[in-house]
């Protein structure tokens, strides 16, 4: 019997509970993952060694962290230092945390990786439930960039079509938390807070570090002690 080579995929790999999970899901399926990084001018560093650490652990074939400098721009409060992070609970709307064109701009480069590993899958970490109201994690949008990802590359004219995984998008946070508690995920390994200390210890108060919270209080799994101390 002739053993087939497993099938790459690249993998959005931000350092948080959503994209190890995500992680997590490409390997039982079978991918070799290939995952992707972004220093693009966040508040801290701390969500980058988490990817590091999360690839590793769930047996990643490689990493790599691509610089993008979002910061030059700002218009975030996660990449702007002028403009606070949102403390006092999730509200309605589309928050100062979302970073303008963020995540077109990553799959647009994971879009190039996937075109030059010869994959034909993409795996990222989006959700549309239990979130932030960020235009860009919702299903239209990943509709639509996979239609225009399949017009605009060679590797899709010639016939290798591609495919945008968002196995996340319909979960809520606990039924995230317990998919991938299921697959081994360990995430006392991770970093979901958009303002983390330099120990990668959680603010609590952020809408990152609520939603995430909540999710591990729904699921009834215990949230790993990774919060600072309150001030």
């Amino acid at each position: 019997m002739i053993a087939h080579a497993p099938r790459r995929a690249v993998v959005l790999l931000s350092g948080g509970l959503d994209s190890a999970t995500t992680l997590a899901m490409a390997r039982a399926a079978g991918f070799d993952c290939y995952c992707l990084s972004f220093d693009y001018g966040q508040r801290h560093r701390a969500e980058l060694q988490a990817a590091q650490r999360v690839a590793r652990a769930l047996g990643a074939r490689e990493l790599r962290v691509l610089p993008l400098g979002l910061g030059q721009f700002g218009g975030s409060a996660l990449t702007d230092d002028a403009i606070a992070v949102p403390v006092d609970g999730v509200q309605p709307g589309i928050p100062v945390t979302y970073v303008p064109a963020r995540n077109t701009i990553m799959l647009s480069l994971a879009l190039a990786w996937a075109e030059v590993l010869g994959s034909r899958d993409i795996f990222v970490g989006v959700n549309a439930v239990d979130y932030s109201g960020y235009p860009d994690c919702r299903p239209e949008y990943i509709a639509a960039f996979e239609r225009m990802a399949n017009l605009a590359t060679r590797a899709a004219v010639e016939g290798a079509r591609l495919t945008i995984h968002a196995p996340l998008i319909d979960l809520t946070k606990a039924e995230i938390i317990r998919r991938g508690t299921a697959l081994g995920v360990d995430y006392a390994l991770t970093v979901s807070c958009y303002q983390a200390d330099d120990e990668g210890r959680a603010c609590g108060v952020c809408d990152s570090c609520r939603l995430r919270r909540a999710g591990f209080v729904e699921a009834g799994v215990p949230d790993p002690p990774l919060y600072a101390p309150p001030a």
